[in-house]
């Protein structure tokens, strides 16, 4: 069987524990598998890249950035695979660009266009433990591309689906997928199964085991996930498409998100094709929008807020004033200083009073709400971000009696 294997930042964030990983590989490898391994840069390697590249350039091009920022992972996989050479079995680490993922062109967010396997599979064949470094790839030019935050997650994927994996594992800091996060909210139970929408949904909100992106590429090519403890002493959280829930689980779980803003564009012309012109602009850099809101101003015109991840609010100010002369709003108000909160469940669709349910949770903890979103299997709401704990705290309790 072929085993791809996926270690978090955290699982190889010093000596001991690249040595407890390398250990779990050898394991499985002694077991007679083929064994890929994907990891992360060390512990918070990538932020001190980041801020080492502030230091001498306070905005530095984003394709400078990945060339740095990659680094990190090549670290890791050298690393590790020095460690599984002292326990005696044959190992090789690659770069992304070694293992073949080759991605579009848009640095600090790529998205993988193929995966190329021959080399791969020419080690596999040689019976070599691969160590990959993950979140890295190259495009067309022959540059370093990387795939953006948790993208490790998302090189995992892509190479099981490549491969025809048999297993993908990925191991992190915790033993599965939670109703909420464990570290911070007491009681929070573990989940034996979750379905890839409402993983999707999970990692999209804010919920930090999975990449969203590795989820959604895990549920096209039909790859089965498993979330384990770095430990190697518990099962995990399986993500498949169908699980066995009972029927009064109406939610999956509580999920925060602190790396937003709130950007209000005042002032907006009520006349058709003004939403559309400023999507456009926030699109054509690449800007996701989650919740939106229109509202009725003064004087014939509208209010359209809508979130953004915090990291892009420069840039979207920046588009915003950009096409200024062809929205004619009057004035942008842009608040940090927010946090979304969100419970994802597929039992929701039938189960009337969901909402209300979270909503009283939110009254009872005296927190207010500045908007919210809703879809089939998650309802998601803007509010401060001092009241981001207490929030999911009151709200699952609310839903799961803790």
């Amino acid at each position: 069987m072929l085993y791809v294997l996926k270690f978090g930042g955290s699982s190889v964030a010093d000596a001991e524990k690249i040595k407890r990983a390398a250990g779990i590989v050898a394991d499985v490898y002694c077991e007679g598998h083929d064994v890929v391994t994907v990891v992360s840069a060390r512990g918070d390697a990538t932020d001190e890249l980041t801020a080492d590249a502030l230091t001498v350039n306070s905005r530095p091009s984003k394709r400078e950035l990945d060339v740095l920022l990659s680094t990190g992972e090549q670290a890791s996989a050298a690393l590790m695979a020095m460690a599984i050479e002292k326990i005696g079995l044959p190992v090789v680490s690659l770069t992304g660009k070694q293992i073949g993922i080759n991605t579009d062109s848009v640095y600090g967010a790529a998205r993988i266009k193929s995966v190329s396997t021959e080399r791969l599979r020419n080690e596999l064949d040689r019976r070599r433990i691969v160590i990959a470094a993950g979140f890295q790839g190259i495009n067309k030019f022959d540059d370093i591309t990387t795939l953006g935050r948790g993208g490790s997650d998302t090189t995992a994927v892509a190479v099981a689906a490549a491969l025809h994996a048999d297993r993908c594992l990925i191991y992190t800091d915790v033993e599965g997928v939670y109703t909420a996060d464990p570290r911070n909210v007491q009681g929070a139970e573990k989940l034996a199964e979750i379905t890839y929408d409402e993983m999707l949904e999970l990692a999209s909100l804010g919920a930090q085991v999975l990449h969203n992106r590795s989820v959604e590429m895990a549920k096209r090519y039909g790859i089965r996930l498993e979330v384990l403890s770095n430990s190697g002493k518990s099962s995990g959280t399986i993500v498949k498409e169908v699980v066995r829930q009972l029927e009064e689980m109406k939610i999956s779980g509580v999920a925060k998100d602190k790396d937003v803003a709130r950007i209000a564009v005042i002032g907006v012309p009520d006349e058709p094709g003004m939403a559309f012109r400023l999507f456009r602009a926030l699109a054509k850099r690449n800007i996701s929008v989650d919740i939106i809101l229109q509202s009725y101003g003064k004087d014939g015109t509208n209010d359209i807020s809508f979130t953004v991840a915090e990291k892009d609010v420069e840039d979207a100010e920046e588009a915003m004033e950009s096409s200024r002369d062809a929205i004619g709003y009057s004035h942008l108000s842009v608040n940090t200083d927010v946090a979304k909160i969100s419970i994802v469940g597929a039992g929701m669709i039938s189960s009337p009073g969901i909402a209300a349910t979270m909503f009283e949770a939110l009254y009872d903890a005296k927190i207010n709400i500045h908007m919210i979103s809703t879809s089939e299997i998650k309802i998601s709401v803007l509010i401060d971000e001092i009241y981001a704990d207490s929030a999911v705290t009151a709200i699952h309790g609310k839903f799961f009696g803790h």
